[in-house]
């Protein structure tokens, strides 16, 4: 058995488990013009589960984080109970034609698998490697990128051949497919709760942990500001990736497979790339001032060369590269930045709050860029205000979020410590 008691058993494998079984929520495009054909419904009212997925996710992690912080062997149980149920639910409404409850299935109940499935490895990784945080949470959170890699795949095999017009050839394997799913990501999520455990003599909740202090936290300027360029990050992020296959198709270029791949690539690499950079810098939230300086040196370089309409297509696959990368990048330095400024000890709880800001993102990121069309038919208006929107999430880095340490339990920071021997 000493033989298992490693980072990478522990820690790094079952977070890809869990990771890679959750993160296949980004397959949805996939199927979501499959399952409104079949129950005869419009894509549009069919999108709303997706949304409300994401919604529940973001809002189940800012209720769960105290959940996960207390016990991480019942928190990665109940996120594959809730994630399984939600995904053969999905398969069993599809079944009987009822959009309510794919909306309460995909969206809620498999929303909750979500948010606490995401939080669950997180805290353990940067236990284990408590010198590389950012290393630690790029590898999880680059399982949840790179599940739409792995799953599509099995997912177009599992849905079969389609006729001329791109309908399923058999409409039943829609509902099939979820059920077959269901199985394997039991599985797999089920070995991630077995093997995950936090280092040996590590106490699960800590008394400091057990004293936060949400007040505290939610009036923190510094948490304020860490949530506002995590919202503005992913809303500029999923307005430009929901946008992709558009823009392509605009500037006539037609290898759209392929930029969506490179893409796919991309935001798993920065996962990675940018968390681990971050372990390297003396402040990680110059992490995000780089990643907002490239977005914002990307959309610069196309508006220079004459907008949409001019631009070469190389400029525009490089700024959904970079943007791609930026987005998953954000969401992998956040846990160690939150660390750094709130403590390990409360981690789970502090992580999860900041993670509403992913959930009101999932709503207002796709309808931002959707209006911006609607309105103006101009995708040089839309980089515009995402533009804007980047530049004001670099002030915010720069002026808001300070590198002192918050105090929010019976812990006290570096800055409250200097306060007090000055004062004595």
């Amino acid at each position: 058995m000493g033989k298992l008691e490693n980072k990478w058993i522990r820690a790094v494998l079952p977070a890809l488990f869990i990771h890679c079984s959750i993160g296949t929520v980004y397959c949805w495009s996939l199927f979501k013009d499959d399952i409104a054909s079949y129950i005869g419904e419009s894509v549009s009212s069919v999108e709303w589960a997706f949304s409300l997925a994401i919604f529940v996710l973001g809002m189940s992690a800012a209720f769960g984080g105290k959940l996960v912080e207390k016990d991480i062997h019942k928190s990665s149980l109940l996120s594959a109970i809730f994630f399984v149920a939600g995904m053969a639910g999905t398969g069993f409404f599809i079944y009987q034609k009822s959009l309510i409850g794919i909306y309460i299935s995909y969206g809620i109940v498999m929303g909750i698998g979500l948010g606490i499935g995401y939080l669950t490895p997180v805290k353990t990784l940067m236990l284990w490697f408590d010198k590389q945080k950012g290393l630690a949470t790029g590898l999880a959170v680059a399982g949840f990128g790179l599940a739409k890699v792995i799953a599509s795949p099995l997912m177009e095999r599992l849905l079969g051949e389609r006729n001329s017009e791109g309908a399923l050839v058999q409409a039943t394997n829609i509902y099939t497919m979820f059920f077959i799913l269901a199985g394997i990501y039991l599985a797999a999520m089920v070995i991630g709760h077995v093997l995950i455990k936090k280092p040996a003599g590590y106490e699960e909740e800590s008394a400091s942990a057990r004293s936060f202090s949400y007040k505290k936290v939610l009036k923190s300027r510094t948490f304020i500001g860490v949530w506002l360029m995590f919202y503005i990050n992913i809303t500029c992020g999923l307005a430009l990736i929901s946008q992709e296959k558009g823009m392509l198709a605009f500037i006539g270029f037609g290898a759209i497979g392929l930029v969506s791949s490179l893409t796919a690539i991309f935001n798993a690499g920065g996962r990675i790339a940018f968390s681990a950079w971050a372990d390297r810098l003396k402040d990680r939230n110059s992490i995000y001032k780089i990643i907002f300086t490239l977005s914002i040196a990307a959309i610069l370089l196309i508006i220079l060369f004459g907008g949409m309409q001019n631009t070469v297509a190389l400029l525009i696959i490089a700024l959904l590269c970079v943007v791609n990368a930026g987005y998953g990048g954000g969401f992998s330095s956040l846990p160690p930045l939150l660390s750094d400024r709130f403590g390990l000890d409360s981690i789970s709880t502090v992580h999860g709050l900041a993670l509403s800001a992913w959930a009101l993102a999932g709503l207002s990121g796709n309808q931002l860029s959707a209006y911006i069309l609607e309105k103006t038919g101009s995708y040089d208006m839309m980089l515009y205000v995402i533009l804007a929107l980047f530049t004001i999430a670099a002030l915010i880095s720069t002026f808001v979020v300070k590198p002192d340490r918050v105090f929010v339990g019976n812990e006290v920071s570096n800055r409250d410590k200097d306060e007090n021997i000055i004062a004595s």
